[in-house]
């Protein structure tokens, strides 16, 4: 079947669902409110000055990721979406460098065989680094205790958190120091509360088929090296959607931007769609009829779109609240002390310590192919700038304290932290004399809900839109966080044929 499909959101999900509903025959047009397509498969440009031995101030712009740098490549969904895409050869594998956890206890290697913290191989050194003796025996136990609770749990489909199942299997240890810091800095959110589904999809079930949490891990990282569980894209994330938008236009899919589905409505008995479509003025400029609507928005979002045209499944005043949002602090430095990695490629950082960032990605370290271009090799091949870094620094939790630092957050008060925080992570002195440039990024609606009502409200949406004909969700709060689950999902959703 084909017709007309209305895709709204210019993200990685709806430049994906637009593609896919085109090769099908359908006729798209994509709507997105701002001004960028790709969300946060976008690109940020940084202008870094610098003064030649000459005296002369020169200028160098880079080109960095302004959200996702890398993709897990658990599953082939999104290898295969960068294969299509003709970037095949561009994919490139992080620096083998491993990453810390930073906790109250201070910053620990992180298992170079683990998953969301948790570790798959409790005879590395780099866990019995991580652990005191007695919580690396405590530990241990997972190897020979058995699983008949967790089986139990998994055959009657009961929810099973993070944290009660690594501190039954693993220990109180092994929760605080490597688990909290990394489900905390990745999904913001609390381990106590979050389904181990939602952030390790297929855990439970490797660990109940091993007898046991770790080997569990093990099995499901298949002997990866440090960092093999994610790639990235020489040049940059932001090439994926830049080519998926090329392709858009150049297979005629009507692609509009700076325009918000303001209002949808149902036309008669055979269930077509009315979509009023305003300016960022907020005045309508045209109406659109559409067989098909895919919303590749935040829930928030949707509910407000499909509130109105629920008949009483959704009560327009019962929707889930806006999330707390992210915001990224970039730094170019100059600091000869990173030029060792101290931290690997960065760290991931627990609530309940004085370091305000959630987590810092020490770029130039962690991607070879941005080393090059921050080092602008001489003709020679020596690099002219051998000590400059590029670091990125993420603030913003769910439910974070009160004056926490996030998405609100003033740009002076976030670089100013960032370069504190930089130098607590890293151990290497910082001022702000040895940042040649930096910029903020926002993102508003970037961490879905894990749980509470608002999740609780977003699940009903899900639900109620199942059986509505015409009608698809995508994004990451309905697929979970993450690219490889956000391209998965728009596969399965979309395009089933073609996943």
């Amino acid at each position: 079947m084909s017709g007309s499909a209305l895709v709204v959101g210019g993200g990685i999900a709806g430049l994906l669902a637009a593609r896919r509903l085109n090769q099908q025959g359908w006729e798209v047009t994509l709507a997105e409110a701002t001004s960028v397509l790709g969300g946060t498969l976008s690109a940020r440009f940084l202008d870094v000055p610098s003064v030649s031995d000459s005296g002369a101030v020169e200028r160098q712009t880079l080109e960095l990721d302004g959200g996702a740098e890398s993709f897990a490549v658990r599953g082939a969904a999104v290898r295969a979406l960068v294969d299509e895409l003709g970037l095949g050869d561009d994919v490139v594998s992080p620096e083998p460098l491993g990453s810390w956890l930073h906790g109250p206890a201070g910053a620990v290697p992180a298992p170079r065989v683990g998953l969301v913290g948790i570790p798959g191989d409790l005879d590395a050194p780099d866990v019995a680094a991580a652990l005191s003796p007695d919580g690396l025996e405590r530990a241990r136990r997972d190897l020979t205790e058995p699983m008949d609770r967790w089986a139990a749990a998994r055959a009657a489909g009961d929810p099973v958190t993070v944290a009660a199942l690594v501190a039954d299997r693993l220990g109180d240890e092994v929760l605080e120091r490597l688990v909290v810091p990394v489900v905390g800095g990745v999904h913001s959110a609390d381990p106590a509360v979050v389904d181990v589904e939602r952030v390790a999809p297929g855990l439970l079930a490797a660990a109940v088929e091993q007898g046991s949490l770790a080997r569990g891990v093990a099995a499901l990282r298949g002997g990866q090296t440090p960092g093999a569980a994610v790639a990235g894209v020489d040049g940059g994330m932001a090439k994926v959607s830049g080519r998926l938008v090329q392709a858009l236009r150049e297979d005629g899919v009507t692609v509009l931007r700076g325009v918000r589905v303001a209002a949808l409505s149902r036309l008669g008995a055979d269930g077509r769609w009315w979509a009023q479509i305003s300016d960022r003025d907020e005045e309508v400029v045209r109406g659109l009829e559409a067989d098909r609507v895919v919303l590749a928005v935040d829930g928030v979002a949707a509910w407000a779109l499909l509130a109105p045209v629920s008949g009483d499944a959704l009560d327009p005043g019962a929707g889930p609240a806006l999330g707390e949002g992210v915001a990224l602090a970039t730094l170019v430095v100059e600091a000869p002390g990173l030029d060792a990695a101290p931290r690997g490629t960065g760290l991931l950082v627990a609530p309940g310590t004085d370091v305000r960032a959630k987590a810092l990605t020490h770029s130039t370290a962690k991607w070879a192919w941005l080393r090059s271009v921050v080092d602008r090799p001489d003709e020679s091949g020596a690099p002219r700038h051998p000590h400059r870094h590029v670091l990125r620094l993420s603030y913003g939790r769910h439910g974070g304290a009160a004056g926490a630092l996030g998405f609100r957050s003033a740009d002076e008060d976030l670089l100013a932290a960032a370069v504190a925080d930089a130098e607590a992570l890293t151990g290497v002195e910082l001022s702000a004399d040895d940042v040649l440039a930096s910029t903020v990024t926002r993102w508003r609606r970037s961490i879905p809900p894990q749980h509470g009502p608002d999740r609780e409200a977003m699940d009903r949406l899900i639900a109620w839109a199942q059986d509505v004909p015409g009608l698809d969700l995508v994004g990451s709060w309905v697929h979970g966080t993450g690219l490889a689950a956000v391209v998965a999902g728009v596969e399965r959703t979309v395009a089933p044929a073609a996943a």
